[in-house]
């Protein structure tokens, strides 16, 4: 159904999550497993959950973040959604959108979806993880840290020298299928977890 194939799902002896996903070949088991995990990490009662899509829609490579949170929105996605393709969260606002989610919400679980850049053999990876993402890092422009988790996609090669033109330089036919997949598995976890509540619940 979807071109990804699990690559390797990881938790260290500190109980790290580590969950990546490759864009070569898929199974709809592996795309169901990560989005059963993260319906269990979304799975908090009271407490505000937060997708907060990095990136900006002047640089093709750095727009996963934007394309993704403008997809949730279009599906109605019932979790808060800041970054979308209309209005981007990036380098020059970033801080100011911390500060609104903070006011807005007592201490929500923020799930931080951004690009970024590694080897030529991780392209198309697909990468979970708990601990907050430094937007920005790769280019070596860091940010400020933010998330509680972080849910990236590689897509392009890190060039030491030339950072920023591998992400400018990156093809929108990568960016296009990694936000498509990671949006159909955010989806899908909000289905799961409705599954989960109905069998709970049955009356």
């Amino acid at each position: 159904m979807f071109p990804f194939k699990k690559k390797r799902r990881v938790h260290t002896q500190t109980k790290k999550l580590y969950y990546s996903y490759s864009l070569n070949s898929s199974t709809e088991e592996d795309m169901n497993e990560m989005s059963y995990l993260l319906s269990t990490l979304c799975e908090t009662g009271t407490i505000d959950i937060v997708f907060l899509c990095i990136g900006s829609d002047r640089s093709t490579g750095d727009s996963f973040g934007p394309f993704v949170g403008t997809m949730l929105k279009e599906k109605n996605f019932p979790y808060h959604v800041f970054g979308t393709i209309e209005e981007p969260v990036h380098a020059l606002n970033l801080e100011a959108v911390l500060k609104e989610i903070n006011s807005q919400f007592n201490e929500p679980i923020i799930f931080s979806v951004d690009a970024c850049l590694g080897d030529n053999h991780q392209i198309g990876s697909i990468i979970l993880k708990d601990g907050p993402l430094i937007p920005g890092n790769a280019i070596n422009n860091p940010l400020p840290e933010v998330g509680n988790y972080q849910l990236k996609a590689i897509v392009n090669y890190l060039d030491p020298s030339f950072p920023t033109y591998s992400l400018n330089n990156t093809r929108l036919s990568t960016v296009m299928s990694l936000a498509k997949i990671t949006s159909a598995i955010l989806l899908k976890s909000v289905q799961n977890k409705n599954n989960i509540k109905m069998t709970m619940n049955p009356f």
